[in-house]
């Protein structure tokens, strides 16, 4: 199947020159002049990689990605620039971010990262349905209480109570109950959550947000919140029972 890639920029001869550059290779390929067109398609439309420009005005690269992260995770990101520095680059990376390359970028650098960023794709939802099972998953989990978590629609009912859960913290419970009682390191439910990898170091300051937005809007559902444990300075597991 052909991978849907997503080409970000303000400046139009440089839009057309990466679309035409990965349209001869077989990709399907859609642009977008700004940010906010950039989110919008991503919304709508299912996006494998997309390439962002950093500086673009009104929304910039940066502020597209953080968008994209909660609404697309599973899309692998490149940022593109003319602007580079250290602090953008360290910024871009804790964003999650597949690759940054600066302009010019010569046709064989862009296609080479873009193949890596979809293999990496590919590779990390392989690993993801080997981990959790996706093959003969469990959709709805009813507790004890009454309280119904239904992964499928990320939805979590209790009494008249939903709560909707984003996608990185719906595949997050998703793999924490699925594997109940297995215990997730950092690092492991970076790649597995938000498909890419990282230090043992930097993992838990990249999963702590997200963690904690989960933790919020379990709050309401008492026999559930229990059941996701912290394990000092290793990870989580779901203790179940």
């Amino acid at each position: 199947m052909k991978s849907n890639i997503l080409v970000v920029d303000d400046e139009p001869v440089a839009r057309q020159s990466l679309s035409d550059i990965l349209k001869l290779e077989g990709f399907i390929v859609s642009s977008v002049p700004n940010g906010q067109a950039a989110v919008e398609h991503i919304r709508t439309h299912a996006v494998d990689l997309m390439i962002v420009d950093l500086k673009m005005p009104g929304m910039d690269g940066l502020e597209v990605i953080q968008v994209v992260n909660q609404s697309s995770p599973e899309t692998e990101i490149i940022l593109l620039t003319a602007h580079g520095s250290i602090e953008t680059a360290i910024q871009a990376l804790r964003l999650r971010i597949h690759d940054y390359l600066l302009k010019p970028a010569s046709p064989a650098q862009i296609l080479a990262s873009v193949k890596k960023g979809l293999g990496r794709r590919s590779r990390s939802r392989v690993n993801n349905a080997a981990v959790t099972g996706t093959e003969s998953t469990q959709e709805v989990y009813t507790l004890k209480d009454g309280t119904m978590v239904d992964l499928s629609r990320r939805q979590i009912r209790f009494k008249g109570k939903i709560e909707h859960l984003t996608p990185a913290e719906g595949r997050l419970l998703r793999i924490l109950m699925e594997n109940e009682g297995k215990v997730f390191s950092h690092r492991e439910l970076v790649l597995l959550v938000q498909g890419y990898d990282t230090s043992a170091r930097e993992a838990p300051e990249i999963l702590r947000p997200l963690v904690s937005r989960l933790r919020h809007k379990l709050e309401a559902f008492p026999s559930l919140s229990e059941k996701v444990v912290s394990v000092r300075g290793t990870g989580y597991l779901y203790e179940g029972g």
